[in-house]
């Protein structure tokens, strides 16, 4: 397993299927700190540089025509590359802490194994792609995909193209976020998203807390 990039700043990475709150607790994580006076970066995957967000809209809107596992693979990749170039690695080596909406760990759960083309694989892919820059933390927000989509779904939101993938799609994608939590607990805090806001983030500030 690759080990944390040891920069100057602290790299968190919330992870977790379609629904689970990430959003909204690296929301309250990144407010809470700076409350505390430290200098915060939020930002999100697929996107985050003017070339990633292109790429977001290329790869989760509908109508933009098939995109096969393994281009979408690429296009993931190529937008985390710009994303560690352009925003992670400069914000971590000026100190600042970085809160990351998604990361490698979603496309080793999506492309490697909800679109079977293999975790280890994909895992090398983006490895490559980011040179090796990985999270000093990674907070897994654990939903199951019935829970996941009747949020997703509350009050008639359209899903994106893969969140509108069927239920055993976001299984796997589930269960590969956990072997990956189990391989190495170390870096992950493993959370169950259908707790309630409040308390998850108390729970994430206080595991956050205990690296600075």
């Amino acid at each position: 397993m690759p080990r944390p990039d040891r920069a100057r700043g602290l790299f968190i990475a919330f992870e977790g299927g379609d629904g689970a709150g990430k959003s909204t607790q690296a929301q309250l994580l990144a407010a809470s700190l700076q409350a505390q006076g430290h200098r915060v970066l939020r930002t999100r995957e697929p996107g985050g540089t003017p070339i990633g967000e292109k790429l977001r809209s290329l790869v989760l809107d509908h109508g933009q025509g098939e995109i096969d596992a393994r281009s979408e693979a690429l296009i993931f990749a190529a937008s985390r590359a710009a994303h560690a170039v352009q925003v992670l690695r400069p914000a971590l080596d000026a100190g600042e802490i970085v809160v990351t909406d998604r990361y490698i760990d979603s496309s080793v759960a999506y492309q490697g194994a909800g679109r079977r083309l293999g975790t280890e694989r994909i895992r090398e892919l983006n490895d490559w792609a980011t040179d090796g820059l990985w999270p000093d933390l990674t907070v897994l927000l654990d939903v199951t995909p019935e829970q996941g989509r009747r949020r997703r779904t509350t009050g008639q939101a359209a899903e994106d193209r893969l969140e509108s993938e069927p239920d055993d799609f976001h299984a796997r994608i589930r269960q590969a976020f956990l072997d990956r939590a189990d391989a190495s607990p170390g870096r992950y805090l493993v959370l169950d998203a259908a707790g309630a806001a409040e308390d998850l983030a108390v729970a994430v500030l206080q595991r956050v807390e205990q690296l600075l």
